[in-house]
């Protein structure tokens, strides 16, 4: 006779439809306020997590990562692509899952789509980052790039900062009109705007989130004036910025985790010795983030894999005890631990 499994060998997972009826009960800016609160409590305990720049494998076509990170208690991991070309082949540039497990045993606790939750954790990370950097009283952002994030990244913005208008610009008309249309009845005034320099009229923060895999030059120099907020989360790997360097020589730049961000983010056009604060110490109070209304604050964002722990952490936790997930069986679990062949011998019987 073959016993069921037992609990632990059962994992919840929180498919895509599931995670969508999440988001839906919870509603949208009430878990962007919840995931940015998530992340900054976790850069809080910065000390706790191991930290490595991610495991990537880079083709022509993109790239393929796995991002770790523990707390010695629960161990988390994230799988994300990144290949541009897929829109014109009609697929997400970006996918994901991820996965939790407890340190002490190494059994999964929680198995989830993450390419929505990817995208709610990064809005909330840089809503986390702007509490700390954005001008007081920001009410205008720009937001080039209007693909698969920009929603979310405007809706951060609006429920954690207050902010009241968004300017859109994409090379794509396309991608302006859709951003548009699923910004409707937020709450937010929306504009589209037929270049970036119009997009970052009046501004406070402008936002850069574009796709393609190559130094690009969304921003110059002469378009950025004192004072503003730069959330630059576009240039997520070697060989693909959008900014030009003269801007970073003019702002005071945050990262995530300086060993990766010098691979794949804005800086890997700087010298080796360009300096660089580490948003967890801004966070923690060890030193300031924005001192006066005319400095000029970059976030050169990448993604760090305890922005990934952070939403794993906040996504197992709301789901205890709802329908938003399902138990799957992907651990063996024989009887006798030492018999796993037993068990599949006694399966045919």
């Amino acid at each position: 006779m073959v016993l069921p499994p037992s609990s632990k060998a059962l994992v919840p997972f929180v498919s895509v439809e599931n995670m969508m009826r999440l988001v839906h009960h919870v509603g949208v800016e009430r878990m962007l306020m919840e995931l940015t609160d998530a992340v900054e409590a976790d850069f809080l305990r910065w000390e706790s997590f191991d930290k490595s720049p991610r495991v990537a494998s880079h083709s022509r076509e993109g790239v393929i990562e796995l991002m770790p990170t523990s707390d010695g208690e629960i161990y988390s991991f994230k799988y994300v692509n990144g290949h541009p070309k897929n829109m014109a082949e009609g697929l997400q540039t970006v996918t994901a899952f991820g996965l939790l497990a407890e340190v002490s045993t190494g059994y999964p606790v929680l198995l989830t789509e993450m390419t929505l939750l990817t995208a709610l954790r990064t809005a909330a990370t840089s809503a986390m980052a702007a509490r700390h950097l954005a001008p007081k009283g920001a009410k205008v952002m720009g937001m080039i790039g209007n693909g698969a994030q920009a929603e979310f990244q405007a809706l951060a913005m609006k429920a954690v900062l207050g902010v009241e208008e968004v300017r859109l610009y994409d090379i794509d008309p396309r991608a302006t009109e859709k951003t548009l249309s699923n910004l409707k009845g937020s709450g937010l005034t929306v504009t589209a705007c037929k270049t970036a320099q119009d997009a970052i009229e009046g501004a406070g923060i402008i936002t850069t989130c574009t796709a393609d895999k190559q130094f690009a030059t969304i921003l110059t120099d002469n378009m950025v004036g004192a004072g503003i907020h730069i959330n630059a989360i576009g240039g997520d790997c070697p060989g693909k910025t959008e900014l030009h360097g003269d801007i970073l020589l003019r702002a005071e730049t945050f990262v995530e985790y300086t060993p990766q961000t010098r691979i794949e983010g804005e800086i890997q056009q700087m010298a080796p010795d360009y300096p660089v604060t580490e948003i967890w110490r801004v966070v923690r109070g060890e030193l300031p983030g924005r001192r006066d209304a005319t400095q000029i604050t970059l976030f050169d964002s990448v993604g760090f894999a305890i922005e990934d722990f952070s939403a794993l952490r906040y996504v197992r936790n709301i789901v205890k005890g709802t329908d938003f997930y399902q138990d799957i069986d992907i651990i063996a679990d024989p009887d006798d631990p030492r018999d796993l062949f037993g068990m599949l011998r006694r399966s045919a019987m």
